[in-house]
C-alpha cells in the first residue's frame, strides 16, 4: 500500500476532517495544530468555542499559499497529518522552555502529528516526516527542527503528537540542544544540499 502526501488546500479540508474526526484523535480536535500559532491566554469569539474558532482559523490558513501542512494518504484515504511552517509562523515556540530557539538561523519547524489509532505503527508518521523534509527542502529552509519526544520507555501513542526521538533519528535529524530530559530539540540541515547542487 503506497503512503503519498498532499498539501492542505481548501479542496483537500474534509480529508483533514477524517484524520481529526477519527476515533481516538480527540486532543487533536480541541487543538487543530493551533496551538503553537498563539500565544498567551486565548479567548474565543463570542458564541463559539476555542475549538471551533482553532477549528475556523486552520481552514483559513488551508487557503494560504503557504499550507499550513501535509495530509497523508494511503490508496486514497487520508490517515494522517503533520504541521510544519516556518517557526517564525509559531509565536509560542519563542516562549517554550523547551522549544526556544537555538540560534538565529530560520529554520521551519515540525509541530505536530496526527495519525488516527487504526493507523498507527504502520509507516504513516514516517511518511509524512519525508513529505515534511521535500516541503520545507523546496520552500528554501535552511533547516527542518523538530522537537520529539525521547523516552526510554515509550508512553501511549495519544501523547506522542511531537513525533518520536527515534523517527527523527533515522531520517537523519542531529540533537541540536536538550532542555529537558525527554526533550530534544533536532535539526535537519540542508545547507550542504544547496552547497551541493
Amino acid at each position: 500500500m503506497e503512503l503519498t502526501t498532499h498539501p492542505l488546500t481548501p479542496d483537500r479540508w474534509p480529508d483533514l476532517e477524517a484524520v481529526f474526526l477519527a476515533k481516538g484523535c480527540s486532543m487533536a480536535r480541541g487543538c487543530w495544530c493551533m496551538y503553537y500559532r498563539e500565544s498567551g491566554k486565548v479567548e474565543a469569539p463570542a458564541g463559539t468555542s476555542v475549538s471551533e474558532d482553532r477549528r475556523r482559523r486552520l481552514r483559513a490558513l488551508a487557503a494560504d499559499d503557504s499550507s499550513p501542512g501535509l495530509i497523508g494518504y494511503r490508496d486514497g484515504e487520508p490517515v494522517g497529518w503533520v504541521a510544519l511552517a516556518p517557526r517564525s509562523a509559531y509565536p509560542r515556540l519563542r516562549r517554550s522552555p523547551v522549544a526556544k530557539a537555538v540560534d538565529d538561523v530560520p529554520v521551519w519547524s515540525i509541530v505536530c502529528f496526527v495519525v488516527p489509532p487504526a493507523h498507527r505503527h504502520q509507516g504513516v508518521a514516517t511518511a509524512l516526516l519525508r513529505g515534511a523534509i521535500d516541503v520545507a527542502r523546496s520552500r528554501g529552509a535552511p533547516a527542518l527542527e523538530a522537537y520529539p519526544i525521547d523516552k526510554e520507555v515509550p508512553g501511549a501513542d495519544d501523547w506522542l503528537w511531537n513525533g518520536s526521538m527515534s523517527m527523527y533519528r533515522k531520517s537523519g535529524f542531529v540533537e541540536v540542544a536538550r532542555r529537558r530530559p525527554e526533550r530534544p530539540v533536532v535539526r535537519l540541515a540542508f545547507e550542504a544540499d544547496a552547497a551541493g547542487a
